[in-house]
């Protein structure tokens, strides 16, 4: 721990060169820097910490985490109504879909803040001012001295939903002396799969529990899957969806895909919306004809290209696309999760790397869900028969809504896991 706090320190300098970088493109990196280092307003802490009830805190990092927690912290509510919940994220997009999400217009009212920074006296000042009762990590989120004076408050720390690829595995265990000392201070570790289970295991976690993932149990917004069957009938085209592509995957799938015929569209969804203007620029240059979703009301369209330059409008892709190409599979970022375009009933087609949801893939393609090309070449040639094969394409889509509903249940698994410490 001591080579880590001299990092820790050593470092202290450049993470706000860090964040002033990030607030060239994204000017929120600005705001709430007090809260990185663990101090909060006495508003934020009275908003909605009513009483001497201590919350129960979930930390997610950033946008995927956040939604991906719906499952839980509906039930959560739903079980403990009384109890307040504590929302934390390290990122402004993660801030603001929380809001969206589980601000007082949701029902759920939660009070959320950005996770300070991992020094000592912040994570101190953080649980000293919220008290939490448990706390609950989603995805895999390991800070050591969280994690440690987590266990020394007598605050049960669980790590939730948590997946380990081989290649985070491969990174952490380059200084596997830190990790194999404070995973075992988890009150519980939940992994997805058997897979995720064994490298947790290998890091150092004890008593490493298979809870499966909780996408599975996330409840499709039925408005926005309206929207998106809308949608689609009033473009009246086949409907080919790039979702949350990542840099370098737009360019290589404008070359792949050629020039499409006229009664097609291309729908390009970045996953990061800082690079919405330079999808943009890329489509531009092509010389390509597009439209932004921020300047569409949703009527029929002349262009070849559909820029989805929004938020929290997922759902409404996957329900519109005839055909989806997953981002993040193509170049080496190891895929975004196919999960809710299955569950959407849209065909999947992704790229070589996986490595983020190496387990879901694999199932999706036996289910006959999805399947996997070895470059963007591969994958547009394939996305484009599906795309003229419209059974190929029911079948596929109904494999899908089948793939989804079977893997349902570890939103149950992780709360029958944590009642211990909330009663």
């Amino acid at each position: 721990m001591l080579l880590y706090r001299i990092a820790l320190w050593l470092a202290f300098p450049l993470v706000w060169l860090y964040l002033l970088k990030r607030s060239r493109k994204q000017p929120e990196y600005r705001l709430n820097w007090a809260e990185r280092l663990g101090y909060y307003s006495v508003d934020i802490i009275q908003s909605n910490l009513h009483g001497d009830t201590r919350p129960i805190w979930l930390h997610a990092v950033s946008v995927g985490e956040m939604r991906a927690a719906q499952p839980i912290i509906r039930a959560l509510q739903q079980r403990y109504p009384t109890i307040p919940l504590l929302l934390t994220c390290m990122t402004p997009t993660g801030r603001a879909t929380a809001h969206e999400l589980y601000g007082a217009a949701s029902g759920i009212n939660a009070t959320i803040v950005f996770l300070p920074y991992d020094y000592p006296s912040a994570i101190r000042r953080f649980l000293q001012r919220f008290n939490p009762r448990l706390g609950l990590i989603i995805d895999t989120e390991i800070w050591p001295y969280c994690i440690s004076k987590c266990q020394r408050a007598g605050i049960p720390l669980v790590l939730a939903n948590a997946r380990m690829s081989q290649k985070s595995l491969n990174g952490y265990l380059k200084i596997a002396p830190l990790f194999r000392r404070v995973m075992p201070k988890f009150a519980a570790v939940l992994a997805q799969t058997q897979q995720d289970a064994a490298r947790l295991t290998q890091m150092g976690a004890k008593d490493v529990k298979v809870m499966g993932n909780v996408k599975f149990d996330n409840q499709l917004d039925p408005l926005l899957i309206a929207q998106g069957h809308a949608w689609k009938n009033n473009l009246a085209r086949k409907t080919l969806l790039l979702a949350s592509s990542r840099d370098g995957e737009e360019a290589l799938v404008l070359q792949a895909l050629g020039a499409l015929p006229a009664d097609t569209l291309l729908i390009i969804v970045p996953r990061h919306p800082q690079r919405f203007d330079a999808v943009a620029a890329l489509l531009e240059s092509k010389g390509l004809s597009y439209i932004r979703r921020s300047h569409w009301q949703g009527e029929a369209l002349t262009q070849q290209v559909l820029l989805g330059d929004s938020m929290g409008e997922m759902v409404a892709w996957y329900s519109a696309a005839d055909v989806t190409i997953m981002g993040g599979s193509i170049l080496k970022f190891g895929s975004q999760n196919l999960i809710e375009a299955a569950a959407c009933g849209s065909p999947v087609i992704i790229g070589p790397s996986t490595y983020n949801f190496a387990q879901a893939s694999s199932e999706a393609i036996a289910a006959g869900a999805a399947w996997q090309g070895e470059d963007a070449t591969a994958v547009c040639a394939d996305a484009l028969r599906v795309l003229n094969d419209p059974a190929r394409q029911q079948q596929m889509g109904q494999a899908g809504v089948a793939f989804s509903l079977a893997h349902r249940g570890a939103t149950e698994k992780l709360l029958q896991t944590v009642k211990v410490w909330i009663q």
